[in-house]
């Protein structure tokens, strides 16, 4: 079939035989094997397996559960009937087999990341009913370790030669053919096992994991099964092996699961109630960690901790996030406002140039919050729990002297699989061994534990954590990117909207389940792999459809203002509705802006507020078009040498001309070939008044490995230029002094960035891009790339964008470079309505253009409750004053996840609610609203 449909439907169809050899596809397909089986009364007493091994991906149904995964490539091949045959078990069985017509991986067309081969068939090698001789398995474990203890541990090591040795005389002892001289054999092994280390000796916390992208190789529908598959496995492994823990993070992957597998998370709920079974993350999905908003970012952590309360009467402890490329500085203090002082990862080890010196160390945000953060120093979570990993990661440890303990996560993953007995029976056998670490099956819990007892001699990792690859990704798949924008924007509104027109006592009935499921669509869409873009069409594809989703629920195929007047049913009673700065209060009574043609062809635009900020024999606005082919990671990487290529884009194929003459407002335009298929179109745009110049930008990209860039030399000096982040800004330098310096040759930025010297600088703002960099005094925007794996056709469409350009006096801060951001990215919306209907109104004022606010929405589990979120933006330490129409009867502090903080009850004054802030923080304030 096509389409994956449940198991009651599958076993209503007509089967048909079939036989091993058989092929089956093509990809993405499923196809369903009623298998029957009769194990022979000679076996009785023995361990019988049914063995499967195709190229796809296999789940195991017995009587209706899903009971086994089967992947080959996951070293899953296998479902164990029954350890020792005995008379009351049946002899008889009916199995199904629910094969899915893609590997752990995918179906990449000759490589794991090219683009699926849509015609690839799957073959069926090996569907048999076996004996499993235990007593060889482990006999075989055995003899594994000690080779591998004698080949690592070197020749200078004791114990490698004493490990050879008990090697070579289990080999004499034992006869293959008489199975009576095993246990001696096995005897000689557990010698060697059961010598102990002494008590200094690094400890290792094994902790079994399975990471499932959410999407990536494959679509999100298929990741439902992925999780069931490795799930399940687990259970079994659990059912075995009662000392498993597991780590298993992303609550939508638990409630994906709830939804299409009752019975098995009823199963998992078991588990994870006796502890071995262990939610961690605190997040909606392990998400990127640069590109989502500061609102975002606190609904994963909002989302994701409730559902962990709700479902399993906890919230998470760690925040869990090995995986996304480059970590935020304002993480540490949203997680430290969502319950959360814990943070591990590893990505920062594929750093392409400088090696990250720590694997245990606090890590401080720009607020100065502080998390305990590891690496593990296998620099792996999925490790297999073989000898060589365990001692590189003692020898790997960056932090000797300073902590004893560090994590080993088993199990294979990205496309799932998780743990298996092997590496189970391995570790078993490096519990307390001479010679090496000692291994022991722990928990996040225990290994953090031991961590904070001995950190007092660790360091502090002050800032961003800047992965030197993949920076790709801030740039790939542009109409994710833009649809992400805009989504953020829009639940913004409808959340502010709502809120206020409940607060204003009208009928209108607060849309919480409707937000919840669009926010969880957002919050999935932000995936590490869809939102950077690095996945294939099947999964761009959904995640456009859902943004489009989240756009036509709201907008209804109407205007904002249509929609915002139906969301309101009128009673809002304004016209022109503005979170952004203040509205100008002006009278215009002439024209005031300027706009004429040169001689030279040229048009000059005045409007008497933007002044020259353009070196002499410079171009701003200046595209430039790259040569962008990376080493391997197509859609990921963009290598520094693609620097060395740069040509200016310069064909004109329409002049420019003037599209607007003036008023109020003036335009010119203008077309340009790019390459050798693309075009581009462009009208800049200056109003009366405005403090920067727009450029509406609609390109037709057509190429191939190519990466389009615009840039604005300023006349400008400094060593570091400023960069919007989530909630706040960091500095990066402008120089390339240091290999950390040129490692950051393209970088991240939200809203705005900006090059200023003492009194005057210049700012770029975006809606929707984020990929950007500032070399010396030229500020470039990254717009456009064209990789061509794992989805050959990226970005090959019609994009519509605008950037601006904004000169200002002084610093950014007091020439309101992130209040005009705001503006651009949060247009005004109208409503038809005159003004004796709707008088002049504000629901909310703060007493200081440092202070931003952010957020308005109806508390989760407080109907009558409004949370306002603020944060602090220019870096500066300062008392504000909040200030409301809204009928307030008490007012309170409360963290992210909308407790209220101890002690942080606040004053009804007149001047409003007194808010004290330092640099960056985020305040969240619940306002109970009297009824």
């Amino acid at each position: 079939t096509p389409q994956r449909i449940p198991y009651d439907e599958a076993v209503r169809q007509e089967f048909r035989p079939a036989k091993v050899g058989d092929s089956f596809g093509p990809t993405w397909e499923t196809c369903w094997f009623k298998v029957e089986l009769s194990i022979p009364p000679a076996w009785a007493g023995r361990e019988v397996h049914f063995v499967w091994e195709s190229d796809g991906e296999g789940m195991v149904w017995r009587d209706a559960q899903p009971v086994q995964g089967l992947t080959k490539e996951g070293e899953k091949t296998s479902y164990i009937l029954t350890r020792s045959m005995k008379e009351p078990e049946p002899r008889s069985l009916t199995l199904y087999v629910e094969l899915a017509c893609n590997g752990l991986f995918g179906a990449g067309k000759g490589s794991m990341i090219a683009p699926p081969d849509p015609d690839r068939r799957f073959t069926l090698s090996k569907a048999e009913l076996v004996v499993f001789n235990r007593d060889v398995y482990e006999l075989l474990m055995d003899l594994e370790i000690l080779l591998d203890m004698a080949q690592l541990l070197g020749e200078e090591n004791q114990r490698s030669f004493q490990a050879l040795y008990t090697a070579n005389q289990m080999v004499n002892t034992c006869d293959v053919t008489d199975p009576s001289t095993f246990p001696a054999a096995r005897d000689l092994a557990a010698a060697i096992f059961s010598q102990r280390n002494g008590e200094s000796q690094h400890t290792i916390h094994a902790v079994g994991h399975c990471h499932i992208d959410s999407a990536w190789l494959w679509p999100y529908e298929e990741t439902i099964r992925k999780c069931a598959r490795s799930w399940v496995t687990v259970v079994r492994l659990m059912e075995c092996n009662p000392e498993l823990t597991f780590a298993c993070s992303q609550a939508q992957q638990f409630e994906w699961v709830r939804s299409c597998y009752p019975g098995l998370y009823a199963q998992i709920q078991d588990f994870v109630a006796k502890g071995q079974f262990l939610p961690v993350g605190g997040t909606w999905v392990e998400m990127d960690g640069n590109l989502p908003s500061g609102e975002s970012m606190v609904r994963q952590f909002l989302q994701g901790q409730r559902f962990f309360q709700e479902q399993f009467g906890r919230i998470c402890s760690e925040f869990w996030l090995p995986d996304t490329f480059g970590y935020s500085a304002q993480l540490p203090q949203l997680m430290r406002g969502c319950g959360i002082g814990r943070f591990l990862t590893q990505k920062l080890s594929w750093n392409l140039v400088n090696t990250f010196p720590h694997h245990t160390f606090f890590w401080e945000g720009i607020d100065g919050s502080r998390v305990l953060t590891h690496f593990p120093p296998g620099d792996s979570y999925g490790m297999h729990g073989r000898v060589e990993e365990v001692l590189k990661t003692v020898k790997n440890n960056k932090d000797k002297g300073r902590v004893n303990h560090s994590a080993f996560l088993f199990g294979f993953g990205d496309g799932g699989g998780g743990p298996t007995q092997k590496m189970l029976d391995r570790m078993k056998r490096m519990t307390d061994t001479d010679g090496l670490p000692r291994v022991q099956i722990s928990t996040p819990d225990r290994l953090f534990s031991a961590l904070e007892k001995e950190s007092s001699q660790l360091c502090t990792w002050v800032g961003e954590l800047f992965l030197e690859l993949h920076n790709g990704t801030y740039t790939t798949q542009a109409q994710i990117k833009k649809g992400n924008r805009e989504c953020e924007r829009i639940l913004h509104d409808v959340e502010v909207l709502s809120t206020l027109a409940v607060a204003r006592g009208s009928t209108f009935q607060y849309p919480a389940s409707q937000l919840q499921r669009l926010w969880r669509l957002l919050l999935l869409n932000q995936f590490h792999d869809v939102l950077p873009g690095s996945c294939i069409q099947l999964v761009v594809e959904d995640a456009l459809q859902y943004c489009a989703g989240e756009q036509g629920v709201w907008l209804g195929g109407h205007s904002p203002s249509g929609a915002l007047w139906d969301l309101l049913g009128g009673a809002a009673g304004v016209s022109i509705c503005n979170w952004g700065t203040p509205l100008p209060q002006v009278w215009v009574c002439e024209i005031c802006f300027c706009l004429f043609p040169k001689e030279d062809g040229s048009i000059a635009m005045e409007n008497g507020v933007i002044r020259e900020s353009v070196p002499d024999g410079c171009c701003a606005n200046q595209f430039a078009l790259f040569d962008d082919v990376p080493l391997y990671w197509d859609a990921w990487d963009v290598m520094d040498y693609h620097l060395e290529t740069r040509k200016p884009v310069t064909t004109l194929l329409k002049p420019l001309e003037i599209t607007l003459a003036g008023g109020l407002r003036g335009s010119a335009s203008f077309s340009l070939q790019i390459g050798e298929s693309s075009t581009l179109t462009q009208e800049i745009i200056l109003d009366a008044t405005c403090p920067y110049l727009r450029f509406l930008t609609q390109v037709e990209w057509k190429e191939a490995h190519k990466f389009l860039k615009v840039e604005f030399p300023v006349q400008v000096q400094s060593t570091h230029a400023t960069y919007e982040i989530q909630f706040g800004h960091l500095q990066r330098p402008t120089h390339w002094n240091t290999s950390w310096d040129w490692a950051r040759f393209e970088v991240w930025a939200h809203k705005w960035l900006d090059l200023s010297e003492h009194g005057f600088g210049v700012a770029l703002l975006n809606d929707c891009k984020y990929g950007a960099s500032a070399h010396g005094n030229v500020l470039s925007l990254s717009l456009l790339r064209a990789p061509k794996s794992p989805d050959a056709m990226a970005d090959i469409t019609h994009h519509q964008f605008t950037y601006a350009v904004m000169p200002h006096l002084g610093s950014f801060q007091e020439g309101g470079v992130i209040q005009h951001a705001y503006n651009l990215n949060f247009p005004l919306h109208t409503v038809p309505a005159s003004p004796a209907q709707c008088p002049a109104w504000s629901a909310f004022s703060i007493s200081s253009p440092a202070v931003v606010l952010e957020t308005v929405k109806q508390a989760e589990d407080r109907p009558e409750a409004v949370v306002v979120r603020l944060y602090e933006a220019h870096g500066s330490t300062l008392v504000a004053w909040l200030q409301t129409s809204l009928p307030v009867q008490e007012a309170m502090l409360c963290d992210l996840l909308e407790r209220p903080v101890a002690q942080g009850r606040l004053l009804l004054e007149q001047r409003g609610l007194r808010l004290s802030f330092t640099p960056f923080r985020v305040l969240s304030v619940l306002l109970v609203l009297r009824q």
